[in-house]
């Protein structure tokens, strides 16, 4: 069992009492907020007192403050007299009490239209108030005329609902035969003022006809003159009326057809093409292809044709049969505009109730005559047989309308062989229509092996003898379209061309240490990816190949004959298109040009440059027996020169049978590469070095260049070029580099801060460091002022709990105390009940 509990003795009590009033007398214990000095406006927050101590004291000044306002809150314990110049001395009664009613009246009008918007606004139609037209002021009797509308007779009113007593006053009865005055009837009556009604309205309406041929007259008069006054006082339009008019004339919009996307226009040529292909091929079978987009539509007698539409197209006509006395009869032709012939004797005849017309009114002479009519249908049979044939023939020479799409060269090689440039070109649109890749899941790698395909037949066209250039012409479009297509494909198959042709050349130039010229399929290949693939980006998958490609031509390749001499400008055109928009400088372009131009001086006996003034670079040599392919045989021959283009074919075979056309040749050759200075110097001239590229170009063509045995057309190019050089050979500055301050080395000293306030940020400015204090200041201040709004709302959220807390402990004990009443009375009436019981 547990020790029990040891009993407090009096002593412990006071011992402890004693302590806490040594505690709390303790002045080592209590807190002290000293403040230097008073401030007037000013709350106080130093207090004195222990720990713990200043928190009460904020409840209860809480209490004391906010709790006594929200308490208060909604509440008042006087009444204030508002109305409305109670205590003016100066406003007489009368005016109070107008003014008070008048503001009553103001104030429930505002609540009463609060929402209604529109209730100043009067609505008016035909420039009469809606509200006054409602009243029905000015009711008519259809029957009566328009100038007396709505007004009636004083006579008539009084009859109808006077009870004729008026009339029988005002009117004078008639005189019996005895003298007396009668007075007349009501029937009487009525009938006087039926006939007075009837003749005051046959009045009205013979006015109104004179009124009416009055206004025609007027109006036939001023016609006749205002044509007189037409060309005195007419007023001239302003700019703002002719636009106004323009505008009233101009043809609306019309509402368009949905736009198409490109799954659905290529499903829609796919089926055109599928059904004009089932079409020709019934046409090459033999059967009759009947055009229905043009007959005629069948109109019943009960038709009134109310839908009458005016058509361009005119209507069939028809001819009908007259037979002579002999027995003859005649053809009869049914011919329809824009349309196609019928067929004879086919067995079809949309007007074979006419016949049976016809056949009804002959009567004898058609049986006479029936040996003659069995002799027409074989003639319309064999007619028709050779319409048939024709028909089938010209099927078979037409193009397919769909294709199926190559699965190899040989097959794209089959398919385009043997037909025009034109043919060729229809068939490959058609097999990019039927073999859409939006319209199978295969299509698309077919037509990117179709790029690659046709690349090659390109390549084919290009080097047959002589070379199909037209069709290579053509077939650029369809090769643009599936770049479009398919960019990346293209790329590729364009790139391997380029890669292929680069090595092999390489290899060349490694077994023999120089090249040729690259044939005219290369060149055609170069031309079309300046056409498809963009020139003027900085660096480009294929572009950039392909002008290193031209640029290692031209450097490489030695020139040995006219045919290189025309590749090799070739070549320097495509470079000049490559760098037209970029404006990128290509040395190997100018040194090529300068060593054709070589080719052209006559004195070449002396070498060095410090004769000549320019030296010349490989693929070109300052001397020797190919230096001198473009010197004129005989200086006469440029007499009978004309400026002519080179052709491509010269890239592979040269046809010159005499001295002449040689020398005409190597004029127009001059002639190209003049050109091209021309247009490299306008394209160059914003390049800094400008002057020293083409400086041996200028002393070339003064100096070297027998200019004056030249046609009188070379020597204005020449004196062209030597202009534009001579006025863009500006001085300008060398490339040198920005002349900056020398950056020094970085040094070990420490940097030297001095620092006033340890561990805080001051500015180095009064301004500053007053700011600043000003800002750590409102810092402070809100955060103080929020933590007093937080305190201050659980404050109150703690007395609104205990009211609630208090108002159901006050409603429980209250339901407590009933439950107690009711049980305290079922037991009285429960005892009540057995005594009773007990009684009986």
């Amino acid at each position: 069992m547990g020790k029990p509990p040891k009993k407090k003795n009096l002593a412990d009590k006071v011992r402890k009492t004693k302590t806490s009033t040594e505690i709390k007398n303790n002045p080592f214990e209590v807190k002290i907020n000293r403040k230097k000095f008073d401030i007037l406006g000013r709350k106080s927050k130093h207090d004195v007192g222990l720990p713990g101590v200043s928190r009460s004291k904020a409840i209860n000044k809480r209490k004391e403050t906010l709790l006594k306002e929200y308490k208060t809150k909604d509440k008042a314990n006087k009444f204030i007299d508002k109305r409305f110049g109670e205590y003016d001395t100066k406003m007489d009664p009368e005016e109070k009490i107008l003014q008070r009613f008048s503001m009553e009246r103001q104030r429930t009008q505002d609540k009463k239209d609060m929402y209604n918007l529109n209730e100043e606004e009067e609505l008016t139609h035909y420039g009469q108030s809606l509200s006054e037209m409602e009243k029905l002021n000015d009711m008519v009797d259809s029957d009566d005329d328009a100038d007396e509308k709505g007004v009636l007779s004083a006579e008539l009113t009084a009859s109808h609902f006077g009870g004729g007593g008026l009339l029988r006053r005002k009117t004078q009865g008639e005189k019996d035969n005895g003298g007396n005055q009668r007075a007349k009837s009501r029937q009487e009556l009525i009938e006087e003022l039926i006939l007075k009604s009837k003749q005051e309205k046959r009045e009205r309406q013979n006015q109104k006809e004179e009124s009416q041929v009055l206004t025609e007259k007027l109006d036939q008069d001023w016609k006749s003159i205002q044509g007189l006054l037409a060309h005195k006082n007419a007023p001239k339009l302003d700019e703002y009326d002719m636009m106004v008019r323009e505008l009233g004339f101009e043809m609306k919009a019309q509402p368009s057809e949905k736009m198409k996307t490109p799954e659905e226009v290529a499903r829609e040529e796919r089926e055109r093409l599928q059904k004009l292909e089932a079409d020709r091929l019934r046409r090459m079978m033999g059967d009759v292809v009947e055009d229905c987009t043009k007959t005629q539509a069948h109109m019943s007698a009960d038709d009134l044709n109310d839908g009458f539409i005016l058509d361009g197209d005119e209507k069939p006509t028809l001819a009908y049969q007259v037979r002579d006395q002999e027995g003859g009869e005649g053809e009869s032709g049914e011919e329809e505009s824009g349309g196609e012939e019928e067929e004879e004797g086919s067995g079809e005849d949309s007007h074979s109730d006419l016949d049976s017309e016809q056949e009804s009114e002959g009567g004898e002479e058609e049986e006479e005559e029936e040996g003659e009519k069995d002799e027409v249908p074989a003639t319309k049979s064999q007619l028709s047989e050779e319409e048939r044939k024709a028909q089938a023939e010209a099927a078979k020479a037409e193009l397919p309308y769909t294709f199926k799409a190559p699965e190899s060269y040989s097959d794209l090689k089959g398919l385009l062989q043997g037909h025009p440039a034109d043919h060729q070109c229809i068939i490959l649109a058609r097999t990019q229509k039927c073999n859409h890749p939006s319209l199978a899941v295969g299509n698309k790698l077919k037509l990117q092996k179709l790029f690659g395909f046709l690349l090659e037949y390109v390549g084919e066209l290009a080097s047959r003898s002589p070379p199909e250039l037209s069709t290579i012409d053509k077939m650029i479009t369809q090769l643009y379209g599936l770049c479009q297509l398919f960019p990346e494909a293209a790329s590729k198959a364009m790139q391997t061309t380029l890669v292929d042709s680069a090595h092999r050349m390489e290899d060349v130039l490694e077994v023999k240490g120089r090249a040729a010229f690259p044939q005219l399929d290369m060149l055609i290949y170069l031309k079309i990816t300046a056409l498809l693939f963009p020139t003027s980006d900085f660096r480009h998958p294929v572009t950039t190949p392909a002008l290193l490609y031209i640029s290692q031509a031209l450097t490489k390749c030695p020139v040995m004959s006219l045919e290189d001499v025309t590749s090799g400008l070739v070549l320097c055109c495509l470079a000049v298109e490559y760098v037209s928009f970029s404006k990128r400088f290509c040395p190997e372009l100018i040194n090529f040009l300068l060593g054709v131009l070589h080719l052209a001086v006559q004195d070449k006996t002396s070498t060095g440059t410090s004769y000549l003034g320019y030296s010349v670079v490989p693929p070109f040599r300052q001397n020797g027996k190919v230096s001198d392919l473009l010197v004129l045989s005989d200086p006469e021959s440029s007499q009978t020169w004309s400026k002519k283009t080179l052709p491509l074919s010269a890239t592979q075979t040269l046809t010159l049978t005499t001295d002449l056309d040689t020398d005409h040749y190597r004029l127009s050759a001059v002639a190209t590469c003049m050109d091209l200075l021309k247009h490299c110097s306008s394209l160059y001239r914003e390049l800094t070095s400008y002057s020293h590229i083409f400086q041996p170009i200028t002393t070339l063509l003064s100096k070297h260049l027998p200019i004056k045995t030249y046609p009188a057309a070379l020597q204005d190019l020449h004196g062209e070029i030597l202009a534009t050089i001579s006025g863009s050979l500006t001085s300008r500055p060398l490339l040198v580099f920005q002349k900056k301050k020398p950056i020094p080395l970085k040094l070990f000293t420490p940097k030297i801060v001095e620092v006033l306030d340890y561990g805080k940020k001051r500015g180095n400015t009064k301004e500053e460091r007053e700011k600043e204090r000003l800002n750590h200041k409102y810092k402070k201040e809100f955060k103080g002022a929020l933590r007093e709004i937080r305190k201050d709302t659980r404050f109150l959220a703690r007395e609104k709990l205990n009211e609630v807390m208090g108002r159901d402990a006050e409603r429980k004990r209250k339901v407590k105390e009933l439950f107690g009443s009711l049980a305290t009375q079922e037991g009285e009436w429960k005892a009540l009940k057995r005594r009773k019981n007990s009684r009986h």
